[in-house]
Parts: C-alpha cells; structure tokens; sequence
C-alpha cells in the first residue's frame, strides 16, 4: 500500500467503474509522464493501454464489490450464500412442504355371536404398521403416507373408532361390522438408499441425490442400530415418545384414553444432522466418535477446570460454567464398518394439496391380525374391504422458499434465538414450522380481544395482557387462499408450544379471505397497439396482486394502482381503476361479502377489522381492462 509521504506521486484511491479508471490513468500520465507520451486520441496505442488496465480495474472493483455483498444476507443473490447463511443463523430452509389431511380408514369385522348377543370379533381387527401408502387413482404422482400405526383392536377418546353394521344374514342379524378410523396422512413417497460405510472417519457426510426431499424417515444400520436425526451434533439427548401400553409403561398404561404416547429423554450417541444444498440435495453428517466406545457418559471430568486452566491460581474467586464437567469429545458416534439404510419422503408442494373424496386408492401396507391366526377365508375378505377417503381437502402442501422467503425467513428467525418472546417471534415459529407439518402461508398475531373478570370484587373486567391471537391461512392446491384445516391448526399449537412463554396465551384462529375483481380504462397515446398495451397492464396488475407479496390485514393503496399502470409504455391517461368484492362458494369464491365503498377512505381500501387478506384469485379474469376515448 502506497504510503503517505508527501514525495509519493498522487494516485487516487475511490475510482470504482471503467470511466474513472480510464480519465485518472490519462490524468496521472499528464501529470507524471508529459513529455514521454502526450497522444491521448481514442485510437492511440497508449490510450489502449490505459483502457486495458481500466477494463481491468473496473472487473477486480466489481467482484469486490459482489464478494462484500454477498456477505450480507439483506443483500445477497447466490442461493450458496443464502443457504450458508441460513443455515449459520439457525434457519432450515424449505425445499418442499407436505400436505396433511384427515384420512378415514375403513375395515370390516366379522360377527361374533347371534341375535342380541352379536358382538364384532377382535380377533380379525388389523394393526397396520407405519408408513401405509394412498394415493389418487386421478391425479399422477400425488401420494400420500400415514406415518403412525393404525390400530383397530384398541378404541379410546384421542383415538376412537365408528363402529356400525355392514351387512346382515337371513334373519336381520349382523354378518359384518364395518370399522372406521380417522388418522392422519401426509403427502409423500417413502423412499430407501443404501450407503456403505468403511473405517471410521470424522464428520464424514453423505447426499441424497433426490429431488423435493420432505424429511428423513429412519436410519438405521447393518446391525440393526438406529440412527438420530438432532439440529447439531452437539445435542445428545432427543425427546423419545413410547407408545402407552403395558408393556412399555406399566405404571401409566391406564391414562392410555387420554395420553396415547409418553415422552422420555433419551441419550442418542449414534445420531446425524442434516441440510439442503441450494440445489435441493440433501446432505447428512455424523459425529466424529472413531472409538469402539463413544465418549458419551456424563461423567464429572474435574480435568477442564480447576488447575488446568490458564491462570487459574489468580482466578480462584471466578465461576466457571458447570457445563464444562459434563463436556464430551465425540459429537456423535461415526459408522464403522457398516451399512447404513436411509428412508426418507419425497413429494409435497401445492399440487398436493389435493380436494376432498380424492385419497382412495391403497397402494402398500404391512398388517397384522390382533388374533393372530384367523380362518383364512374370513381374513382375505378383511384384508380386501380395507378402504380409505379423505372426506376433507388437503392443506398445507407448498413449493418451498423463494429466494425472497429464504432471506426473510432466515432474518425473522435469528432475532427470536429459539424462543417467542416478542408477537414477531411468533411470526417467525409459524412460518418456520417444518414442512412435515404443514405449511402456513399468511400468518397476523395482535392482542387478543378476550376478557377476564380479575378478583377485585368489582364488577369489571379486564383484557388479558398476555393473550394474542394469531391468525393464519393456508393454500389449496391452486395456490388459492383457504382457511386451514384443523390437523394444521393443531400442528401449529403443539409446535409453537416448545418455544412459548410460560405466561403467554396465543389462540390460533381462521383470517378471513376477501376475495376481489379488478377492472380499469385507459386512454392510448397515439400509434400504439391496444391490444399490446392492455396486455402489458393485465400483466402488471397480475404481478402487483400476486398472492406471494400480499399478507393479511394490508391495504390496497389506489394511487399504486394508478402509477403502476401510468408507467405502462403506450398509456396516455388511467381513467378509471374500480375494485368489486367477488363472492359466492357456488363461483369458486370466498363465501364472505365485503362493503368495498364503505372500507374506502381517502383513496385507500382498508380490510376489515377481523383480520383479513385481499386476494384476486383467479388472475387471467378478475382482471379486466379496456381502451377508451374519453
């Protein structure tokens, strides 16, 4: 670097682009070098030098400049970055969110017993393990997976089963019962790969060469040990749930009704974390344990305090941190000598968000009967009369982040540090719930409006100070706003419950969706096409009303309108813009009206006051324009 001294010639440190290059190069040769060279002209060899070194200059100012925004996350642009970035700031990225939907279950039971005394016969009730596999007989590539058991032989109040007569003999006495369970399924195909493991190696990794990968399943290896997915290798313990029967949980089996599953903690030395490159592979790593015994006990280890530590005789007044007792090497175990199988789930986005009545095709499943061994005949009846429906439409399936939604979801997510404190950190939990779960799609949280009556002997009442109510919407397989289901709702609850406040009250309800019909005049400037022109405004107008830049409770600001269409080339004047409510479930629809003259003030529509969305739902004709005279 040039120095200061003041017998150094003048150069100059804040040119940037290839013009200021090229006039101080010319200007530091006249000014050093004037009777050496003074031809200046655009055709001279001297001004191609100094062109080539400003061409020069002008690439190295640029990719410095790029290299330094692309450290930033509001201002980067390669998916790497934002990935790495993401992932540094605690973020996971979506790549691809499954649908959830209740499914109906069906099976018959054969009787047992006759007339009053006839009973269904257990014996022939199914228990259907995980990952049974439906699909639509109508649309491609749309299948869905139910990741939990389905038990027929056990009914209780979180899992109960509909039982009614299917058909009856001669005589009007039951032949067949017909059973009903109502389960949850996820869209998804399970798939399985094999990688061979040889001698241990640190923090080695393997990808999943596969496209729109949802989550992974189970890993377990050649000796039948199962594998841990945890956020990072530095967690050794998971929430382990088992299911309540005797067998398992002697001592809590009778609270079954109403507590299906215990949860336990549980230490997992063969454990793994995943993440997604931004081309959507996904990528596994695991520990770096290379010992035949992971250095997992949490045993007191007095050698990383006390008098190993630096100036430790002078710093015997300070707390050191506990956790340093408890501290391991090995982040994990790493497979040795093994095979490991890998199931993990593909499928999802907003195709499979598929309408009700459509899930009926049973594709795969492994079964057992409670009594074991039944008479054969019966059983092939049973196994055949398996059936399943969705009587409600799927919700939640989405096409992952954009690069948009990557960056601000990634910003939302780091100042919350894992916890909800503030109403954005709630924001933040509901739009980053994992895709297994479901996806939200416009979320709005404010104070709750609920009351309560305090005991102060005064016949008042108080608003709750810690109750918000967060409101959310999901997509259909269109990518039209619905209201989300109730498994969605539910998914949301139980997730946002490992980060809530202890004192806070968040009730998850239904926003409202408005539903409107743009149309406007325009006036030509003179030459111009008018059939080009109103193409070039429908696609502006459909691009401002995309449902990806609206959220709830936002208002349509017409004078946006106006400059939007005004900068149209061929416009001459905007005559008229006009917002209409569509309405009507018969036409497709929001089923709710709205008094769009009477939410207009100054110039701005304004939603109403229970939260709600704006939404053109069908672009290429709630929005119409045309070319008028006057």
């Amino acid at each position: 670097m040039a120095s200061n001294n003041t017998d150094t010639k003048d150069i100059k440190y804040l040119n940037k682009d290839f013009t200021d290059f090229r006039a101080a190069l010319i200007e530091y040769a006249k000014a050093y070098f004037p009777t050496a060279y003074n031809d200046f002209s655009s055709a001279s060899p001297g001004t191609m030098f100094i062109e080539m070194a400003a061409y020069v200059g002008d690439v190295m100012s640029f990719y410095l400049d790029n290299q330094l925004q692309e450290t930033f996350l509001q201002y980067a642009k390669q998916n790497d970055n934002l990935y790495t970035m993401a992932y540094m700031l605690g973020y996971k990225p979506k790549v691809t969110s499954a649908a959830t939907v209740n499914l109906d279950v069906y099976q018959i039971l054969p009787a047992s017993g006759s007339a009053n005394n006839s009973v269904p016969d257990p014996n022939y009730a199914l228990i259907i393990n995980e990952g049974m596999q439906v699909s639509s007989p109508t649309a491609d590539n749309v299948n869905f997976y139910i990741p939990e058991k389905v038990n027929f032989s056990v009914s209780s109040s979180v899992d109960p089963i509909d039982i009614s007569v299917y058909s009856i003999d001669s005589n009007g006495d039951p032949l067949y019962y017909l059973l009903k369970k109502v389960v949850k399924a996820q869209s998804g195909t399970v798939k399985a790969v094999n990688y061979e493991f040889g001698a241990a190696q640190k923090f080695q990794t393997v990808t999943i060469e596969d496209s729109s990968i949802i989550e992974i399943v189970n890993v377990t290896d050649s000796d039948g040990n199962k594998w841990y997915e945890v956020p990072y290798l530095a967690q050794d313990k998971i929430l382990d749930a088992t299911q309540n029967i005797p067998s398992l949980n002697p001592d809590y089996y009778n609270d079954a009704g109403t507590v299906p599953y215990v949860v336990q903690l549980m230490k997992v030395p063969r454990r793994f974390t995943t993440r997604f490159k931004s081309n959507g592979i996904l990528e596994l790593e695991f520990g770096s344990g290379i010992n035949t015994q992971a250095d997992e006990p949490l045993l007191p280890n007095p050698a990383m305090v006390g008098p190993t530590t630096i100036d430790s005789l002078s710093k015997l007044n300070v707390a050191y941190d506990p956790t340093n007792f408890t501290t391991t090497n090995t982040y994990g175990l790493a497979p040795n000598n093994t095979t490991l199988t890998i199931e993990y789930i593909v499928g999802g986005g907003a195709v499979s968000n598929v309408p009700s009545n459509e899930l009926t095709k049973v594709n795969s499943y492994t079964s057992a009967f409670y009594g074991g061994l039944v008479d054969s005949v019966k059983g092939n009846q049973v196994l055949q009369s398996l059936a399943v429906n969705n009587p409600s439409q799927a919700a939640g399936g989405g096409d992952g982040d954009t690069i948009e939604q990557l960056r601000l979801n990634t910003l939302n997510q780091y100042p919350a540090q894992m916890r909800a404190v503030t109403q954005q950190d709630y924001l933040a939990f509901a739009y980053n719930m994992p895709a297994k779960f479901g996806q939200v799609a416009k979320a709005f949280i404010t104070k709750d409006d609920i009351v309560f009556k305090q005991d102060t002997g005064l016949d008042t009442a108080t608003q709750d100070p810690l109750a918000a109510s967060l409101y959310v919407l999901t997509y259909d397989s269109s990518k039209h706003l619905i209201q989300p289901s109730y498994i969605l709702k539910q998914n949301l609850k139980t997730y946002i419950s490992q980060y809530r406040m202890l004192t806070d009250a968040i009730n998850i309800k239904d926003a409202y969706v408005i539903n409107i019909g743009v149309s406007f005049d325009i006036i030509l400037r003179p030459n111009y096409s008018s059939r080009d022109v109103l193409a070039q405004c429908l696609t502006v107008l459909k691009d401002y009303f995309n449902i990806d830049k609206w959220q709830i409770n936002q208002p349509i600001i017409m004078s946006e309108l106006y400059t939007a269409l005004d900068q149209v080339t061929g416009v001459q004047t905007v005559q008229k813009v006009t917002i209409t409510n569509n309405t009507g479930e018969a036409s497709g629809y929001s089923k709710y009206d709205y008094d769009i003259s009477a939410a207009t003030l100054n110039g701005i529509i304004y939603p109403s006051l229970d939260p709600s969305i704006f939404e053109v739902k069908y672009l290429d004709t709630d929005i119409q324009g045309r070319v008028v005279t006057y």
